[in-house]
């Protein structure tokens, strides 16, 4: 199989979006990503997958902690400007929690510290032990199938009535 057709079989999983952040230098550094799961409840463990030559591989390497923001369904040009998407240069308002930036307005917002990373092929992942969290009610932003989508799209497409 090539990659191609990889890629295209993983975005038939439908995931939230995440943007995650770090600070290093007191400077801080985010990155939009949907690969991110719940991994352990005791300790309270979640996990990231970076890609090696992502910047913010080397940020989280140096600060030892990262913060998880998962985003709502209003929040697309967000986590659109964490990834590159949108060019123009934005002066972001982040919200500090345990000296981590995190995204404002999000349904989550996560801090941990690196529990333990694995070089797994091209990325790391991180398992990050959850030291404290902010939720609020909402609706998640959703990617599937290489595309922004939101949790009532996909029901409509299956004939769910919301």
């Amino acid at each position: 199989m090539d990659d191609r057709m990889f890629r295209n079989a993983m975005g038939k999983f439908a995931t939230g979006v995440t943007i995650i952040t770090t600070e290093v230098d007191n400077q801080p550094h985010g990155m939009t990503a949907n690969a991110f799961m719940s991994v352990s409840l005791c300790p309270k463990l979640v996990l990231i997958s970076i890609g090696e030559k992502a910047r913010m591989n080397q940020y989280i390497k140096r600060s030892g902690k990262f913060a998880v923001s998962i985003l709502s369904d209003s929040q697309k040009e967000m986590s659109m400007l964490f990834a590159g998407q949108l060019k123009d240069r934005r002066n972001i308002q982040f919200k500090w929690m345990n000296d981590l930036p995190v995204i404002d307005n999000a349904l989550v917002n996560l801090t941990c510290n690196v529990y333990a990373s694995y070089v797994a092929g091209d990325h790391t992942l991180y398992l990050g032990e959850v030291i404290d969290l902010y939720t609020k009610e909402g609706k998640p932003l959703s990617f599937y199938e290489g595309k922004y989508t939101t949790v009532d799209h996909l029901l409509k497409n299956e004939g769910v009535r919301v």
